[in-house]
């Protein structure tokens, strides 16, 4: 592990935050339950690594039992160092599988040399992990989506889809057989990043994908790393507001019920009123969500 004496101290922070914001979505969210067996789906990037690391850590120190196991896509993309990721789970000694589909040759075929390949690329990569999901029995998906994907998506959607939609921490699968959890759902990028850097993970670049600069999402990308620089706090007042969504308060007919708003003589907190309360502070601006309710769910948010 590269960590210098002089860094250690700041490393340690770093590694206790990002073990106390995942373990905070596993709960908040009920990702993993006891005798849960989680895929763990590893790309080779600096999330997905990150990922694999901290559930390790977590599935020490739980009170419950869960298994883990390893799977990565390897998509035949030209120059695919293949014995990196083998090697590096084996000195773990963690359990793994290596899935060998041929998807870069179809995208390739399908798409239009200049056009994007993310979407086909993800339908041929999400049918082949839910079938290999299947086969090792795995209860829950895990993935290695980060609080800056989430809100990158969220103006994505707006943005190019007309929808106020994002990536949720957790869900079911698109055949409908599997849950997909995202416990970096809390995770912001810039530490996963450092985190990556100082732990000298063996990245491997996406030569599929990486180099499409017409990216739609690098674009939003670049306009929310702009807004961080110039507006600090803003970001994280952005996911804060994901996670605080009053329905009455937009214009989705399907969401809230307009037609039966009535005048009932009574102050209503969600009123007009709103829109002239002062500034939020500290306290009100942390995040809300509904209790851990399962008893067998994970409870690990304190001890990192």
């Amino acid at each position: 592990m590269a960590v210098t004496a002089d860094s250690k101290y700041g490393f340690n922070k770093l590694q206790k935050r990002i073990r106390r914001e995942t373990g905070k979505a596993i709960e908040q969210f009920g990702m993993i339950e006891a005798n849960d067996k989680v895929m763990v789906c590893l790309s080779g990037g600096k999330d997905s690594y990150t990922l694999l690391d901290t559930l390790l850590y977590l599935q020490r120190v739980a009170p419950i039992r869960f298994e883990l196991v390893a799977v990565n896509l390897d998509q035949k993309q030209p120059g695919f160092p293949e014995h990196v990721l083998p090697e590096y789970l084996q000195q773990l000694g963690v359990d793994y599988e290596i899935v060998e589909e041929d998807t870069y040759s179809i995208v390739k075929d399908k798409i239009p040399e200049g056009k994007t390949t993310c979407s086909l690329c993800s339908r041929l990569r999400r049918g082949i992990l839910y079938k290999t999901a299947k086969r090792l029995g795995a209860t829950k998906i895990a993935l290695g989506h980060h609080r800056d994907d989430m809100i990158e998506t969220l103006f994505l959607n707006m943005f190019h889809g007309g929808k106020l939609k994002s990536m949720p921490p957790k869900l079911v699968s698109d055949n409908g057989e599997h849950v997909v959890i995202r416990p970096l759902a809390f995770c912001r990028e810039k530490d996963i990043a450092r985190y990556a850097e100082a732990m000298a993970f063996p990245i491997i670049p996406c030569n599929l994908c990486g180099s499409q600069e017409n990216l739609q999402r690098k674009q939003i990308k670049a306009m929310l790393s702009e807004w961080d620089k110039r507006f600090p706090g803003r970001i994280e007042s952005l996911f804060t507001a994901m996670q605080n969504v009053t329905p009455s308060h937009l214009v989705d007919a399907n969401l809230f019920d307009f037609r039966a708003v009535t005048a009932t003589g009574e102050a209503d907190e969600n009123g007009d009123w709103a829109f002239d309360a002062p500034p939020l502070s500290h306290e009100q601006t942390q995040q809300k969500g509904p209790p851990s309710d399962p008893a067998n769910a994970i409870k690990i948010t304190q001890i990192a």
